[in-house]
């Protein structure tokens, strides 16, 4: 899907897929709740949305995150929401499918609706992506929510590295249960091997089948937020994510560079492919501030407003290249080691707008009435 291409109708209910009821664990599509959605050739999109009850204490949340999905995609110019009660017979075929999906066991993730999802991409390698991670999770953490990291990054992984945790997964009852490490769960294939330099020499379904299992087999318990530390590219684990995790949003790191930033692009051209939202960008190694006060931009300038601009989302931050980043291995990430140096405070900021100006986690607040009373009000009994 080009970026000056408009949405087909097929493309619309795609999007909306990845509005997940946080109570039947599904996606509003597939539960019947989406009766109708068109788009106009001046870019306006009209969702039309049955309830199981008008009076839906989520319902203004919905709203906003169906108008969060759909906006910033090709030629979506503006959203409206529109909102009734299901009749009896809808009712009682959305409470069929929430029998039918609570059953799947197969199909299901360990991964709460009501966690909101970050995919950290990248185009290419060495843009500083898991640093990234490992400093917004922090940062998240310290703003008081509960965090989580999934490293995917299954070849490459560094997150142990960057955060210092050398401990082993452990389990029980085929369930794994993460590392708890600075306050954040995490999973790493790093808590896997016995040594970091260890290569796996694993093919693509190889490591899909590796993120799947982090993802279904993990006891990640309630989070506010899981940070997904992906591999760089466009390959076979970003398209499982977008399957497995269809709420899953992306956020783009890129650097000053002309070729990072055209990378980059592709990254977030394949997530709108796949439907997914793209959230916003943060530059990385975005110049150097000596102790004199001389600035140098050694990578180049403007990379990170040229990126957002061009794929039309906010630019969440643009991180300083500092002596305390290249030390991350031996201090610990910036935000933890050195909370007041400029690179950390601006992961802060990043992590804030990522918090606060954007659409935030969704609470656990009853929109869809439970099982037992779809039962009820179907049959009256």
């Amino acid at each position: 899907m080009h970026a000056d291409s408009a949405l087909s109708h097929d493309d619309l209910l795609s999007v909306l897929r990845g509005v997940i009821d946080p109570e039947l664990n599904d996606n509003v599509v597939d539960l019947g709740m989406i009766q109708h959605v068109t788009m106009n050739n001046t870019g306006h999109v009209d969702v039309y949305i049955a309830l199981t009850t008008i009076s839906c204490p989520l319902r203004s949340q919905l709203k906003n995150e169906i108008v969060s999905k759909l906006s910033g995609f090709p030629g979506v110019s503006s959203v409206s929401t529109h909102f009734s009660e299901m009749s009896p017979e809808e009712k009682s075929a959305l409470m069929s499918r929430a029998r039918w999906k609570a059953r799947t066991d197969a199909e299901r993730t360990e991964i709460s609706p009501a966690t909101r999802t970050i995919a950290v991409s990248s185009g290419k390698g060495g843009v500083g992506k898991s640093t990234t991670t490992a400093n917004l999770a922090l940062a998240i953490r310290d703003q008081g929510f509960s965090v989580g990291i999934l490293d995917a990054d299954i070849w490459g992984f560094s997150i142990p590295r960057i955060l210092g945790i050398r401990e082993r997964l452990t389990g029980k009852e085929g369930k794994i249960d993460p590392i708890t490490g600075k306050g954040i769960k995490i999973v790493s294939m790093g808590f896997l091997v016995d040594k970091e330099e260890t290569a796996l020499m694993w093919r693509g379904l190889v490591l899909t089948k590796a993120v799947e299992q982090f993802l279904k087999d993990v006891r990640w318990g309630q989070l506010d937020y899981l940070l997904v530390d992906m591999p760089p590219g466009t390959g076979d684990v970003q398209m499982g994510l977008s399957r497995l995790l269809p709420q899953a949003e992306m956020l783009v790191i890129t650097t000053p560079q002309v070729l990072a930033r055209k990378v980059a692009i592709r990254v977030a051209d394949m997530a709108r492919r796949s439907h997914q939202k793209v959230i916003g960008v943060i530059e990385n190694m975005s110049g150097f501030t000596c102790e004199h006060g001389t600035h140098y931009d050694i990578f180049g300038s403007g990379g990170g407003e040229w990126l957002a601009e061009n794929i039309n989302v906010p630019l969440l931050g643009k991180i300083p290249l500092e002596i305390h980043t290249k030390e991350t291995a031996e201090k610990g990430p910036v935000v933890l080691s050195t909370p007041d140096s400029a690179a950390a405070q601006a992961y802060v900021k990043a992590a804030k707008k990522l918090t606060s100006e954007l659409l935030p986690p969704i609470e656990m607040a009853g929109c869809t009435a439970r099982i037992e009373d779809l039962v009820e009000s179907v049959t009256g009994s």
